[in-house]
């Protein structure tokens, strides 16, 4: 049954950030993702993450200055130095946070860079970024990202992160955002079917409003069953905006929370039965 977790940028707004852990914990969520956790000190951070009982299981690489309109700096000739600062920084971040996916968000496209440079410049990244998470043993993920949320997005559909991950050799995999994908080129359960082994992270919300699933266009008790059937074990990020609260909207995760509730503590009887036996 999917595995899913709680997006605590979008999620859980009711309660201030750090408290968030312990609200998706006792909602029923095992697992946790951040956009960007660095305003927070890591060991706070890690820590009530700890306390609450959930793995955060994946933020994303320093992407410049959000707050004022930036989206990413990876695409960027320009922000070069500073992208690869951010990547050490995200690795200190994950290494005592314990995550071990980290994304890239690619940045939008400057008036007048050709294409050639854009490629070279993120191709360059991609490579710096894969090495270096690899030595760190983080996952690296790419995510495409739909272009009437961000306009001028450089990696924008499925088939081109991968064919960049391709070009780059690069141990990274796809974070596929079925609500971004929809918007972009539809086609979802075909995609995914496809592309099952190369995707890294999944992430869900409803078109067209980024709302909960099951309120818009998409079919997600049919995408979820596939998923399931397909045998994707990774985690599936909860990256919505709650139409009328989050703890009122979680109706539709909540067969899949019960679910893995049951699994975890099917799996701490076994652990504590074999330890009894060992003793």
């Amino acid at each position: 049954m999917p595995k899913f977790c709680a997006n605590l940028t979008l999620l859980f707004n009711e309660f201030d950030f750090l408290d968030r852990f312990d609200a998706a914990a006792r909602a029923g969520f095992k697992g946790v993702e951040i956009q960007f956790p660095y305003a927070w000190d890591s060991a706070v951070v890690a820590e009530r993450a700890r306390a609450a009982g959930v793995e955060i299981v994946l933020f994303n690489l320093p992407a410049g200055d959000w707050a004022n309109g930036e989206r990413g700096i990876a695409c960027l000739p320009s922000r070069m130095s500073e992208f690869r600062d951010g990547v050490g920084k995200a690795i200190e971040y994950a290494r005592i946070t314990g995550c071990r996916r980290l994304n890239i968000v690619s940045g939008i496209v400057p008036p007048k860079l050709q294409e050639k440079t854009l490629r070279e410049t993120f191709i360059s990244n991609l490579r710096f970024a894969s090495d270096e998470l690899s030595r760190a043993g983080i996952e690296l993920m790419i995510e495409p990202i739909n272009t009437r949320i961000i306009p001028g997005i450089y990696v924008r559909y499925s088939g081109q992160a991968l064919a960049l991950i391709d070009e780059a050799s690069a141990k990274a995999k796809l974070q596929y955002d079925v609500f971004h994908m929809q918007i972009m080129e539809g086609d979802l359960a075909k995609t995914i079917e496809a592309n099952i082994a190369r995707i890294g992270h999944m992430q869900v919300a409803d078109v067209p409003e980024r709302h909960e699933p099951g309120t818009g266009e998409i079919n997600y008790a049919y995408l979820f069953d596939l998923i399931d059937r397909l045998g994707y074990t990774g985690w599936i990020g909860a990256e919505y905006n709650p139409a009328h609260g989050t703890l009122a909207g979680l109706g539709w995760a909540q067969p899949y929370l019960d679910s893995q509730a049951m699994r975890a503590e099917h799996a701490a009887r076994a652990t504590d039965a074999s330890g009894a036996a060992a003793e």
